[in-house]
């Protein structure tokens, strides 16, 4: 236990405390992250208690609940990532590459929302940029007239007092790792400045009913920097994510106590700043060239949306004395595994061919139920025979070789054939509609139960 005056050092990337330096922290592996830290107070065990506990009152599960009232941005894909909407004294941590777009994001919902009818203060506390600079992106994105109360602050203390005395309904802090506490002897962004300047921003936004976001740098590995406490603080983690090589970005929701998980909204970046898309599917699908081998289109499911996305595999003869593998947008695990199965149940010699992977587009699928596809479009660039270009797949394949169910078939089915496509290949499906027969999705379906019946699409 830490002694009055004393230090600690502790990790800047994960944050765990050792009793001295090292070089590699021994638990996320990294090296040189380990900083001195001061420590201000007493261990535990020597704090005297300031006044006796009192009795909590414990009720039933059942009884009355308070209705949740949201307030909407005006931006439809942020509010369905979110749950329908902003829950107030809710607190939202934004994480994203830096120059995706969360500051523009983020400017424009504080805009959106300062405009309302009802005109709700919305305040926008910058840590990284100066005023002009904001000024700057403002009048680029058409927001310079946009009622938005805008400071350049880092002191916690000095926020917290301007935010005491106002009636602010959303506030936004660009960013938290910029922020710093006067007690806490150590610098912006070390592990204790974060998690002592993020706790005062969610006590008072819970006292004061506000909703906060909070926007977070990220690590190499694409986490959250900081310490991992910060995740479990907030209400909801968003993710703002995309390749810079690309004109969109997907909003990911991997946490949210008010709404569900695993939602994403996609915004297409253009010069007057972050643009809805309605019609993901259209999007991924618009450069799509039929009849081309090693090219097929998955029908994915994205939270509670179905999307739509092409899968291309190139498989080539190898020049190394080991086979390359190269994924972008899927897990490399996972294509190692659909190659085993495929080489072991159906026959198909890839030891001595390279497969390159590619989810167009820049979306990252991460469900199991790409399998199907993924294999369809490795065998189809192998034989050097395209598959219908009308035609969408779905469907987890197991180690033994059967092709096993996925959620949602419906919505899958019905997006794909709502973009014209008029067949699909998919799991053996087993429901049926209340007069004894198979749902008629208006498609011509083809169940496969086992990886084998695949070669029959090639021979």
């Amino acid at each position: 236990m830490a002694k009055k005056g004393g230090s600690e050092f502790v990790c800047q990337n994960c944050g765990t405390v050792y009793p001295r330096w090292q070089g590699k922290c021994d638990a996320c592996g990294e090296w040189n992250t380990i900083v001195e830290e001061k420590v201000g107070g007493e261990g535990f065990s020597n704090l005297a208690p300031r006044h006796k506990g009192k009795i909590i009152d414990f009720v039933p599960l059942s009884g009355a609940q308070e209705k949740l009232n949201r307030l909407s941005t005006s931006i439809k894909e942020l509010d369905r990532v979110c749950g329908g909407g902003l829950v107030a004294g809710s607190v939202i941590l934004v994480g994203g590459d830096p120059g995706i777009g969360k500051s523009t994001l983020l400017l424009q919902t504080c805009a959106k929302i300062a405009n309302l009818p009802e005109h709700p203060e919305c305040y926008y506390i910058s840590g990284e940029e100066a005023i002009d600079q904001v000024r700057i992106r403002a009048k680029r994105l058409g927001l310079e007239q946009a009622p938005v109360r805008l400071a350049s602050a880092t002191d916690i203390k000095d926020i917290i007092a301007t935010l005491e005395k106002s009636n602010a309904a959303v506030v936004i802090i660009d960013s938290i790792q910029t922020m710093y506490l006067e007690e806490v002897e150590s610098t912006p962004g070390s592990v204790a400045q974060v998690r002592a300047c993020s706790y005062e921003l969610i006590k008072l936004a819970k006292k004061k009913g506000f909703t906060l976001f909070l926007v977070g740098h990220v690590t190499k590995q694409g986490s959250i920097a900081g310490p991992r406490v910060l995740e479990h603080m907030v209400d909801t983690v968003l993710y703002f994510e995309g390749e810079r090589g690309h004109h969109f970005r997907i909003l990911r929701a991997v946490k949210n106590r008010y709404g569900a998980t695993d939602e994403i909204g996609v915004f297409e970046m253009q010069d007057q700043g972050l643009v809805e898309v309605d019609n993901p599917s259209a999007l991924f699908l618009a450069e799509r060239q039929g009849n081309i081998s090693g090219s097929c289109v998955f029908a994915g499911i994205e939270g509670s949306r179905p999307v739509l996305v092409e899968i291309q595999a190139l498989v080539s003869q190898t020049g190394y004395a080991s086979p390359k593998r190269a994924v972008v947008g899927w897990d490399s695990n996972r294509l190692s595994m659909v190659l085993a199965v495929l080489e072991a149940r159906c026959g198909i010699n890839l030891s001595s061919q390279d497969v390159y992977l590619n989810i167009a587009g820049g979306l990252r699928i991460t469900e199991p139920a790409a399998d199907l596809a993924v294999a369809m479009a490795v065998i189809s660039s192998l034989t050097n025979k395209p598959l219908p270009h009308d035609m969408v797949i779905f469907g987890e394949i197991g180690l033994s070789g059967e092709i096993r169910a996925v959620s949602q078939p419906n919505l899958r089915l019905k997006e794909a054939h709502k973009l014209g496509f008029a067949s699909a290949i998919m799991p053996p499906e087993h429901k049926k509609d209340n007069s004894g027969n198979k749902r008629d999705y208006g498609m011509s379906l083809y169940e496969i139960g086992n990886v084998q019946r695949l070669i029959n699409w090639f021979n």
